[in-house]
């Protein structure tokens, strides 16, 4: 192989092993605390000065607590990531707790900057997630008490609680900020709206019901 075709490739091998290995920026200090207050945009958060960093900026409080589920889908979740705790920041790992009513539901969505690992504390959940194209395979599992449940990265997946009381789950992400795209919020509460022309095709249905979709109030959750 010719001296530069041996530079190109070895150049090549390098870009597409980082990209193979990309995800939340790894720590080289102690520390990097989230300062909320500045103006700088990077990729995460800027530190805080290490001077002024408490004990407080790795704690959060009140997980304990049953979340609110009187919206529509019937669930709740309260997240405890780096914008809940600063100490978070550059350390790839966050969670939340979930809380359903009876038919409570964590509409079809995804993280894409996570995989997910879930744990019922209480009640029973069906969940699952769907693989990318072209197979669209479900894997779908009944959880009671005390069962964990992984949902990969970037794929859809949903959380259903078809028991006759409450459910709480715990969910832990690798990724300080896994970020959330609620499917249907996406897709029929986008601001402006998706052209119903586009979505009808999309979805085979006639451009009224997409009107009246576009028309439904899409709660985050």
């Amino acid at each position: 192989m010719a001296p530069t075709q041996t530079f190109l490739f070895l150049a090549f091998l390098a870009i597409t092993s980082s990209l193979c290995f990309a995800s939340d920026p790894s720590p080289l200090q102690d520390f990097c605390v989230a300062d909320n207050t500045s103006n700088v945009f990077v990729n995460g958060f800027v530190c805080k000065n290490p001077a002024m960093v408490t004990a407080n900026d790795f704690f959060l409080s009140g997980l304990n607590k049953p979340g609110d589920t009187s919206s529509p889908p019937g669930s709740k979740v309260t997240p405890a990531n780096v914008a809940q705790i600063p100490g978070l920041n550059t350390l790839g790992v966050s969670l939340a707790r979930i809380d359903f009513a009876p038919g409570g539901l964590n509409p079809p969505h995804t993280h894409p900057r996570a995989t997910e690992i879930l744990v019922v504390l209480k009640g029973t959940l069906y969940v699952g997630f769907v693989t990318s194209n072209p197979d669209n395979k479900l894997f779908s599992k009944v959880l009671n008490e005390g069962d964990v449940f992984v949902f990969p990265q970037g794929l859809i997946h949903f959380q259903f609680n078809h028991g006759p009381s409450n459910a709480v789950a715990f969910v832990g992400f690798g990724s300080q900020n896994p970020g959330t795209i609620t499917i249907a919020n996406a897709v029929f509460g986008s601001k402006p709206p998706i052209s119903d022309n586009v979505l009808a095709k999309a979805f085979q249905v006639s451009k009224e019901i997409v009107d009246k979709l576009q028309a439904q109030f899409w709660p985050d959750n």
